[in-house]
């Protein structure tokens, strides 16, 4: 029972060899049959990319462009605001000055009229 198929040690080393070898053919990548239409369903998957994405730079965009308007309008409110009250200071600080004025002449005249009283 020893020896049933006639092989000898070289010839199972052999098979040995022929099996791993064919256990990694099956392993190795098949070559592929390329569609023939593949290249322009590429080229139609990267228009529509394109196509997508110049969409989505249009809508940035605009609101990029609605945005600069806002904060326009709003710093012009700001503006105009802090216009009001820049002029409203400014009109209390002339009437300030005004009543210190008529305030310094209303002092002088007495002064003067006191010295006229003395002298006489």
């Amino acid at each position: 029972m020893r020896d049933l198929k006639n092989t000898g040690f070289n010839d199972r080393l052999s098979a040995q060899k022929d099996a791993k070898q064919a256990l990694l053919a099956r392993f190795k990548p098949k070559p592929t049959v390329q569609d023939p239409e593949f290249e322009k369903l590429a080229e139609k998957r990267a228009a529509e990319k394109e196509a997508i994405r110049q969409q989505h730079e249009l809508a940035k965009a605009e609101l990029r462009r609605e945005k600069a308007e806002k904060d326009a309008a709003r710093l012009a409110a700001e503006m105009a605001a802090q216009e009001e009250v820049d002029a409203a200071k400014r009109a209390a600080r002339k009437e300030r000055k005004q009543l210190t004025k008529e305030e310094q002449k209303a002092a002088r005249d007495a002064r003067y009229a006191a010295r006229k009283a003395r002298k006489r």
